[in-house]
């Protein structure tokens, strides 16, 4: 009721299909007295696949993972096609690695590449606008550099695609029973690093990772059959931080889940099996369960 009311006040509020910024500025925040108690709300533009919409938040954070995501998606709308960049500037062998994405197909994954594309150059850029002039501006800044950008990021993404399907290889091969809890595990790290969206859903800079964490994962397979036992042991104190991880993702707001803090814990855990599985590979940073927990707790006091 209290979303309904304010929204009414929201400048093109309710609006769907929208494809390029037609519409006056949007507002921080709304405010309207209901009841003797001033009530606020947080107005974004929402990514709709096809479009975007505007709609009202009940918080910050709710409001800034929309934004980013719709301005994502407005910029995409009225930029060139991402397909148009690469025509005749891929290899045979970058054409086959992109082929073995779990996207739907060549052109999805390259979508989700030119979304990672944006969001950096937006970062770049100072972040999400509020108004059409500003929206303009930024347009063009991202127009400038999104075809050097979008063939970076695709040429980092085949890398990785080809080491993720090397690392699938040998799992397929793999008939070991008494191995099994490892390889399992394995295929769900994996999971958790290639799966459809990953590209813009990681970021640009993050995935510059995954190569060292693929490379963690090929380390442990082939040490693995030399001390299976020791290798569970380690297994099992990632699997202690990654349900403690799982338990605070899920007493928070879903909104904060999506914030930088958050997010970042999930890198650490990463960097953690890093530590354990190919210690000589080294870590982006100082990593420990006790430094994880830490910031779990910092995360959750936010």
């Amino acid at each position: 009721e209290v979303r309904q009311t304010i929204a009414a006040a929201a400048p093109g509020a309710g609006r769907r299909g929208i494809r390029d910024w037609d519409f006056g500025p949007l507002p921080r925040t709304l405010q309207q007295v209901r009841a003797g108690y001033t009530v606020t709300a947080y107005p974004a533009l929402v990514d709709e696949g096809d479009s975007v919409a505007v709609r009202v938040f009940e918080t910050e954070a709710e409001q800034r993972s929309a934004m980013r995501a719709g301005i994502r998606r407005l910029l995409l709308l009225t930029l060139p096609p991402p397909a148009r960049f690469l025509q005749g500037r891929l290899s045979n062998q970058a054409k086959l690695a992109l082929s073995r994405s779990p996207h739907r197909n060549v052109a999805d994954l390259l979508d989700d590449i030119a979304g990672a594309a944006v969001d950096k150059l937006v970062a770049d850029a100072g972040g999400p606008v509020w108004d059409g002039e500003a929206f303009a501006v930024l347009r063009d800044r991202v127009r400038a550099d999104l075809a050097d950008t979008v063939l970076a990021v695709t040429d980092r993404v085949q890398r990785i695609l080809a080491a993720a399907h090397a690392i699938e290889q040998r799992l397929s091969r793999a008939t070991s029973l008494e191995l099994m809890g490892a390889l399992a595990d394995i295929r769900a790290q994996l999971a958790g690093l290639i799966y459809r969206g990953f590209v813009t859903e990681t970021g640009v800079g993050q995935l510059a990772e995954l190569p060292r964490y693929l490379a963690a994962i090929e380390r442990r397979l082939d040490r693995l059959p030399q001390n299976p036992q020791r290798d569970r042991q380690l297994q099992e104190r990632v699997e202690q931080v990654q349900q403690e991880y799982r338990e605070m993702l899920a007493a928070l707001p879903p909104a904060r889940r999506a914030d930088d803090d958050v997010r970042q814990i999930r890198w650490m855990i990463e960097e953690l099996r890093v530590s354990l599985f190919a210690q000589t590979l080294g870590t982006r940073y100082p990593v420990s369960e006790q430094r994880i927990y830490r910031a779990m707790d910092a995360a959750e006091e936010r």
